[in-house]
């Protein structure tokens, strides 16, 4: 850190209070493409940049009564912009570490779930698209795909006046790296995985029909192999579904990562058709609550969230026949997330790396099919 430069907390902090500032990504367009920083600019200036342009970011018109932050992938083209625009009169900081660094990124939003007393906070890793939840009554609470920074979610408990009694997570992950056994032994709670025989680490096991309770309200345990075998959806109180990579507001899960042959990804694609045709039977007003998502995720306090009947008229993929829809679905599946056999390693042996864990994260997550 240097006075040249700002921390991704601070530039979170920023738009978290909706401060002015301008944030100005220098990246080639082909990386901007995959993952930005919501509301921020684009100039295509990295070539330019470090050929010594002096005149790379004349075309891009700023306000001029606000800081800019420039950002790109490590921050060190950043770096050049910010040091450009600095000597044209702006003040200017480049962010430390880049569009990596904001893979730890975070924001938070308030979910209404009529019909439940349970309060819900979708806790969302706005700079790599990873959703995860806070789910409080009467005193507990419990965590869901825990995926950001242990601590964040002990202080939001606190500040609510919760406890956190319960971790759980919808299946092993394959993009970004698990929270919950670290998050259950920071906080003395009870670590709930469903069951399988993945994992190398002690787990209270999930099957199907299990309910967990959380204060006065319960999440109902639904098996739904398809992204993997052991893929399992909470349903609270009969409202609200946490889907995991199963369902998503868009799309549908991946059948594919580590799966041993193409034979195994058909079969997880037609064990995905029961399992989505299981979801939709539920009352339409059911609200669709995933673990992913595939856009920058703003600081607006709106969640990322609908309900059955909406996420049935955005995806078309949901009334196909089922041979239709494993051949769409093997048809459109997209790269494999950046370094995803390292994660699932970690994520099996229930162990987190040492040193920078962005590393190993960074970039958009992939795990859906649309």
């Amino acid at each position: 850190m240097s006075e040249l430069t700002i921390s991704v907390g601070a530039l979170r902090d920023l738009l978290e209070r909706r401060e002015p500032v301008t944030v100005l990504d220098v990246r080639p367009t082909s990386q901007r493409e995959e993952w930005s920083i919501p509301g921020s600019r684009h100039v295509d200036a990295y070539e330019a940049l470090w050929a010594g342009d002096a005149d790379a970011l004349d075309r891009v018109d700023l306000p001029t009564d606000r800081p800019v932050v420039t950002v790109c992938a490590v921050g060190n083209t950043s770096l050049l912009a910010a040091d450009q625009l600095r000597r044209r009169g702006w003040k200017a900081l480049s962010l430390h570490g880049g569009m990596r660094a904001w893979s730890l990124a975070w924001n938070a939003a308030e979910v209404a779930v009529p019909g439940t007393q349970a309060s819900v906070v979708q806790v969302r890793r706005t700079g790599k698209g990873c959703l995860s939840y806070l789910v409080g009554s009467a005193g507990e609470a419990l965590v869901i795909d825990a995926s950001v920074e242990v601590p964040i979610y002990l202080q939001l408990a606190q500040g609510r006046g919760w406890r956190i009694t319960k971790v759980v997570e919808t299946h092993v992950h394959a993009d970004h790296l698990s929270r919950a056994r670290e998050l259950a032994r920071q906080s003395g709670a009870e670590l709930y995985l469903p069951e399988q025989q993945r994992v190398k680490f002690p787990f209270q096991a999930v099957k199907e029909g299990d309910a967990l309770q959380v204060g006065s309200s319960w999440l109902e345990a639904l098996r739904t192999p398809g992204h993997t075998f052991e893929s399992t959806c909470y349903l609270l109180d009969g409202r609200a579904l946490f889907t995991g990579d199963t369902l998503f507001v868009n799309a549908v899960g991946r059948p594919d990562l580590k799966a041993s042959d193409p034979t195994e990804t058909r079969t997880r694609a037609h064990a995905l058709y029961a399992s989505l045709e299981r979801l939709l039977r539920l009352p339409v007003e059911t609200l669709v609550l995933s673990c992913h998502t595939n856009e920058p995720i703003a600081f607006d306090g709106r969640p990322v969230a609908a309900t059955l009947s909406q996420v049935r008229s955005a995806l078309p993929l949901l009334a196909e026949s089922e041979s239709a829809f494993v051949e769409a679905l093997l048809k459109r599946i997209p790269p494999n997330p950046p370094n995803h056999l390292q994660i699932v390693m970690f994520n099996e042996a229930g162990e987190l790396p040492e040193g920078d864990p962005t590393m190993l994260e960074a970039g958009a997550n992939r795990c859906a099919v649309a």
